[in-house]
C-alpha cells in the first residue's frame, strides 16, 4: 500500500485527488497540506470534501508529517512546491508536481531536489493531453515553416497564471520540432497595427471564463487549409487518474526527474 499526500487538500483539484485516492486501490491518504492560516486547519479531509470522515486531518506541516507519506501529489504555486520538495529531499519522500508557473530559477530549483529525491513533473497530468502533444510534435516536424503555428488555450476564471503551463509546453514542443527558440520566438501580445506576422512566430491566446475545466487547440494556418489538434478536459478526474498512475511510477524509484514520457513510455 502506497501512503500518499496531498498539497492543496482543500483545493479543487485536491478535494478531486482526495476522492480518486479513497477510491483506488493500492493507495491511502495519510495526509493532507494547506498555507498556515487556512480556515479549515484540522478539519478532516474526508468531511472537507464531502465524503465523510477519513480519519485524516487538514495540516500546514509537512515537515513534522514527513514520515507519514510515501509520495506527496502537489497542486499549489511554485514557491509552495519549492518548500515542499526541500522537505521531501531531506526525508526521502518522493514527489509529483502538477503545479505550474514556475519562472527558469524555480524550475532550476526543482530540478536541484530532483538529484535527492524522486520528483515526477508534468504542467498537465492528462494521458490525453501529452499524446495530444506528440501528434504536435509530428505536425510541426512535417509542416515545417508551411505552416503558421498557434497555441490557443482556455480555462476557468479562477486560473491565476497565463498562459497554462500545458500551453507554454506545447510551444516548448513546437518550438523544439521546428527547430526555434520559445524565448525568442513567443507571441503572447497583439494590439494595434502589428505588421505582418513573423513567419518564425509561435502565438500564444489565453481565455478565462466560467468554469472551464481546460482547453488547448494548436492551429497550424496554411495557405488554403488549416490543422486543428484539440484537447478538451470535461473533468478534474481525468487529471487525477493520471496524477496517481504517476504516484506509482515514482514511490519506489531512484532520485530523478520524472515526466509523462517516462509514465507513458513515449
Amino acid at each position: 500500500m502506497i501512503r500518499v499526500a496531498v498539497a492543496g487538500a482543500a483545493g479543487r483539484m485536491g478535494k478531486t485527488l482526495i476522492q480518486a485516492i479513497s477510491e483506488s486501490d493500492g493507495l491511502t491518504l495519510t495526509a493532507g497540506f494547506e498555507y498556515a492560516d487556512h480556515p479549515r486547519l484540522g478539519e478532516d479531509l474526508g468531511v472537507l470534501c464531502g465524503l465523510g470522515p477519513l480519519g485524516v486531518g487538514l495540516s500546514c506541516d509537512p515537515q513534522s508529517q514527513a514520515d507519514d507519506f510515501d509520495v506527496v501529489i502537489d497542486f499549489t504555486i511554485p514557491s509552495a512546491t519549492l518548500a515542499l520538495a526541500r522537505v521531501c529531499s531531506e526525508k526521502g519522500n518522493a514527489m509529483v508536481v502538477g503545479t505550474t508557473g514556475f519562472d527558469e530559477q524555480q524550475s532550476s530549483a526543482l530540478g536541484e531536489y530532483a538529484q535527492k529525491t524522486a520528483i515526477f513533473v508534468s504542467p498537465n497530468m492528462s494521458v490525453g493531453v501529452n499524446l495530444s502533444m506528440k501528434l504536435i510534435e509530428i505536425a510541426a516536424k512535417a509542416l515545417g515553416d508551411a505552416a503558421d503555428g498557434e497555441v490557443i488555450e482556455a480555462h476557468h476564471k479562477h486560473k491565476s497564471d497565463a498562459p497554462s503551463g500545458t500551453a507554454v509546453r506545447i510551444g516548448e514542443v513546437l518550438a523544439t520540432a521546428l527547430n526555434r527558440s520559445l524565448a525568442s520566438d513567443a507571441v503572447y501580445h497583439r494590439q494595434g497595427i502589428t505588421g505582418a506576422r513573423d513567419p518564425k512566430a509561435i502565438g500564444f491566446s489565453t481565455i478565462r471564463g466560467g468554469d472551464i475545466v481546460g482547453e488547448h487547440t494548436v492551429l497550424f494556418a496554411g495557405e488554403g487549409e488549416r490543422l486543428e489538434i484539440t484537447h478538451r478536459a470535461t473533468s478534474r478526474n481525468n487529471f487525477a487518474q493520471g496524477a496517481l498512475r504517476a504516484v506509482a511510477l515514482v514511490a519506489n524509484a531512484a532520485p530523478g526527474w520524472y515526466d509523462m514520457d517516462d509514465l507513458l513510455g513515449i
